[in-house]
């Protein structure tokens, strides 16, 4: 139920996300492309900006010129010949099935075929007509089929089954008058036979359909395995999509992009080189083979990257990296070779991958073997880099926010060339995204975009395009025609703070609520170098019950240890709040606990702010890990008592804080209480503390 903006993970990350403490829960390879395309039975694995071609199906959507295909190496880039070889079709194997089903298929026909009728002699036939007892017989030949009155004993059988239909064969020596008794016992003689007999048509269709639903299972079956491996059953049924052209999409270009202007400047020779190779290698440059743009996400790398390619005017292959991986080994290197040999006929090009982290981590580490697709993946990914010679024309750009875990044979010169970090942008930045994301929204005269990108810190370009759209969405609500200042001040609550809940607290629950946020708001204002108070308030948002939200001034990019103490020390305010207050601690502090133990633990652990532990990084990191590095279990020790030690300091602090400022911290919280919600000016009139008391001190220079 505090400020949320005093969360801070890495003292690198500036982002002051509000903090949510009361827990209402708690509280309860380089190869020419083939001459004979395969053909597809599933699209290939990425995307495509920008590729040539007209209407011919022929081509795929991987982007190929003219003539091109899905599968530059044959059947989807396994075999480097430039030719795919003939496959040899298994009708023998298939024939052989079919034939042995079919006989399965008439033994077992043969086993349950029953006959409905009874044969009897020829005697007991003319016993059972001379009796009277036959009504109707049907004769082929000297064939004869018949129906009884009633059912007879089955003569010879002591079982007592009985027959009702009966058929039998008259000897052709027999000299009997058959016709006059038939007529003499009024005997019906029919011409359709009493038991239908299926005809050899349907007989032969019967016995054929389990073998044909067995065939077409069995080609479904191999069809599918066909297409995990970038090639159908037998090779059949790969077609090709269309792919996307350049005349049918807005290609995004750098005037799509704002507040990473340094990083533009990065890629601008890229964009030129593009454009006009001639002049580099009238110098002996070579393009750089790969680009790595790295980052928080959000930060607009895969923006970037598709502004790079928009701005040269070449095609643009993307795909993520997880893309490439699938169960069976071999098929994310055969869509490796794929994708760089359809870049490769369509030169000059740009491929992105996307999330590269996912297939490009260090390898020889929690790995279960050493030859699992994913590395195979890797290992074709660091062979097709190598394969280029520099004058192709094709880049390669791939991004991630885990560059500390990528494989060093990715990162060497030769493959990815540059590193280029794309960090959330500063206010000026910020102010200019909120403009391109709003250019189609109707703004009232009263929106500053200006002030909402000062009160947006650490936000990235996506959380600012979720913001600009949250406000015109609560326009839309409203029924109003443009979108005002309010609703963004809505929308930036919505987003940093939680939905708003209807739920009916008692009023001693509300009390202390207000006395806890009460008590982050208050040590927020006292402390020096802590960053102002925004907005205080007891109306239940997201999870918590109530929420304090502090953001800084200006952007911060380095911290300081007292500041970091002064953070700790307004987390501990609630928590404080209750024990002055009430005497008692309860569980919604769950969430501030967590920001201290996290702040606490990087200042011992990973900053050297600790005597005690040195200045060393004992909280090993991902890319440490993964190459089995750690601390000694007494290092670690020493982290956890230094931790225990700063925030118990902290919180004697404010708690001392507390008592000292007693009287303002009941303001505050009765008029939490009468408003519920505070915003900066009425807190600080409130508190009765001047604003420029928590202003932070100016920082030395050390050039």
């Amino acid at each position: 139920m505090g400020a949320g903006v005093r969360n801070v993970g890495k003292v690198t990350t500036p982002p002051h996300p509000p903090r949510d403490s009361r827990d209402p829960q708690d509280a309860s390879d380089g190869r020419d492309a083939p001459k004979r395309p395969a053909r597809r039975s599933d699209p290939p694995p990425w995307r495509t900006e920008g590729t040539p071609g007209g209407d011919d199906d022929s081509r795929p959507a991987g982007g190929g010129g003219p003539g091109g295909n899905g599968s530059p190496g044959g059947n989807g880039g396994d075999s480097g010949d430039g030719g795919r070889a003939p496959r040899r079709v298994g009708w023998v194997r298939l024939a052989l099935t079919a034939l042995v089903v079919f006989l399965l298929t008439e033994l077992l026909l043969s086993v349950f075929r029953t006959n409905p009728n009874t044969s009897i002699t020829y005697t007991e036939f003319t016993h059972q007509l001379t009796a009277g007892h036959v009504t109707e017989i049907y004769a082929k030949g000297d064939s004869i089929q018949g129906k009884l009155r009633s059912p007879e004993p089955v003569p010879g059988n002591t079982d007592g089954h009985t027959y009702h239909e009966f058929s039998t064969l008259r000897p052709t020596w027999a000299n009997d008058d058959l016709w006059g008794e038939l007529q003499r016992q009024h005997v019906t003689v029919d011409a359709q036979p009493v038991v239908q007999e299926r005809s050899t048509l349907v007989n032969l269709l019967i016995s054929l359909a389990p073998m044909l639903v067995l065939v077409v299972i069995w080609l479904a079956v191999a069809r599918r395995m066909g297409s995990a491996l970038s090639g159908g059953a037998f090779g059949m049924g790969r077609k090709t999509p269309k792919p996307v052209q350049a005349e049918n999409i807005r290609r995004t270009t750098f005037a799509d992009v704002a507040g990473i202007d340094e990083v533009k400047g990065e890629l601008t020779e890229v964009v030129d080189f593009l454009k006009n190779p001639g002049e580099y290698r009238s110098m002996g440059a070579k393009m750089p083979r790969g680009v790595l743009l790295t980052g928080p996400p959000g930060t607009g790398k895969t923006l970037l990257a598709r502004a790079l390619a928009g701005e040269a005017g070449v095609p643009f292959f993307s795909a993520s990296a997880s893309e490439f991986i699938e169960m069976i080994v071999g098929v994310g290197a055969s869509r490796v070779r794929e994708l760089f040999g359809e870049a490769r006929k369509v030169a000059p090009s740009i491929i992105f991958i996307d999330e590269i982290d996912t297939i490009g981590r260090a390898r020889g580490g929690n790995t279960m073997g050493g030859h699992d697709e994913r590395e195979q993946t890797l290992n074709q990914i660091l062979t097709e880099m190598d394969g280029f010679s520099g004058v192709e024309g094709v880049v390669v750009l791939a991004a991630t926010n885990r560059a500390d875990v990528l494989d060093k044979a990715l990162l060497r010169p030769g493959r990815f060339d540059r590193t280029v970090t794309v960090s959330p942008p500063d206010r000026n930045g910020r102010e200019a995204i909120l403009r391109i994301h709003s250019r189609d929204v109707p703004l009232d005269d009263s929106v500053d975009l200006a002030q909402v990108a000062k009160t947006t810190p650490g936000m990235t370009g996506a959380d600012l395009a979720n913001l600009v759209n949250e406000a015109a969405l609560l326009a839309v609500g409203r029924k109003l025609r443009k979108v005002r200042a309010r609703e963004f001040s809505d929308a930036l609550e919505k987003v940093q703070l939680g939905a708003a809940r209807t739920m009916v607290m008692p009023d001693a629950d509300r009390r202390r609520t207000a006395y806890h946020e009460s008590g982050h708001a208050l040590l927020g204002m006292l402390q020096p170098g802590a960053d102002p108070v925004r907005k205080i308030t007891i109306v239940p948002r997201g999870r918590a019950l109530g929420v304090t939200l502090s953001t800084p001034e200006n952007d911060r990019y380095a911290y300081t240890e007292e500041y970091l103490r002064g953070r700790i020390i307004g987390a501990l305010g609630g928590m404080a709040a209750e024990q002055v207050v009430y005497g008692v601690i309860t569980t919604g502090a769950e969430n501030d606990l967590e920001q201290v133990t996290s702040i606490a633990r990087g200042m011992a652990g990973r900053w050297g702010m600790s005597e005690r532990v040195g200045r060393l990084t004992a909280i090993p990191s991902d890319a440490q890990t993964a190459y089995g590095l750690s601390s000694a279990p007494a290092t670690l020790d020493a982290v956890d008592a230094e931790a225990r030690r700063i925030v118990a300091e902290c919180y004697e602090e404010a708690c001392r804080k507390l008592v000292e400022y007693r009287p303002k911290l009941d303001a505050l919280a009765n008029a939490l209480m009468e408003h519920e919600t505070l915003d900066e000016e009425h807190a600080y009139e409130v508190a009765d503390v001047p604003r420029g008391l928590n202003a932070p001190p100016p920082v030395p220079r050390t050039d």
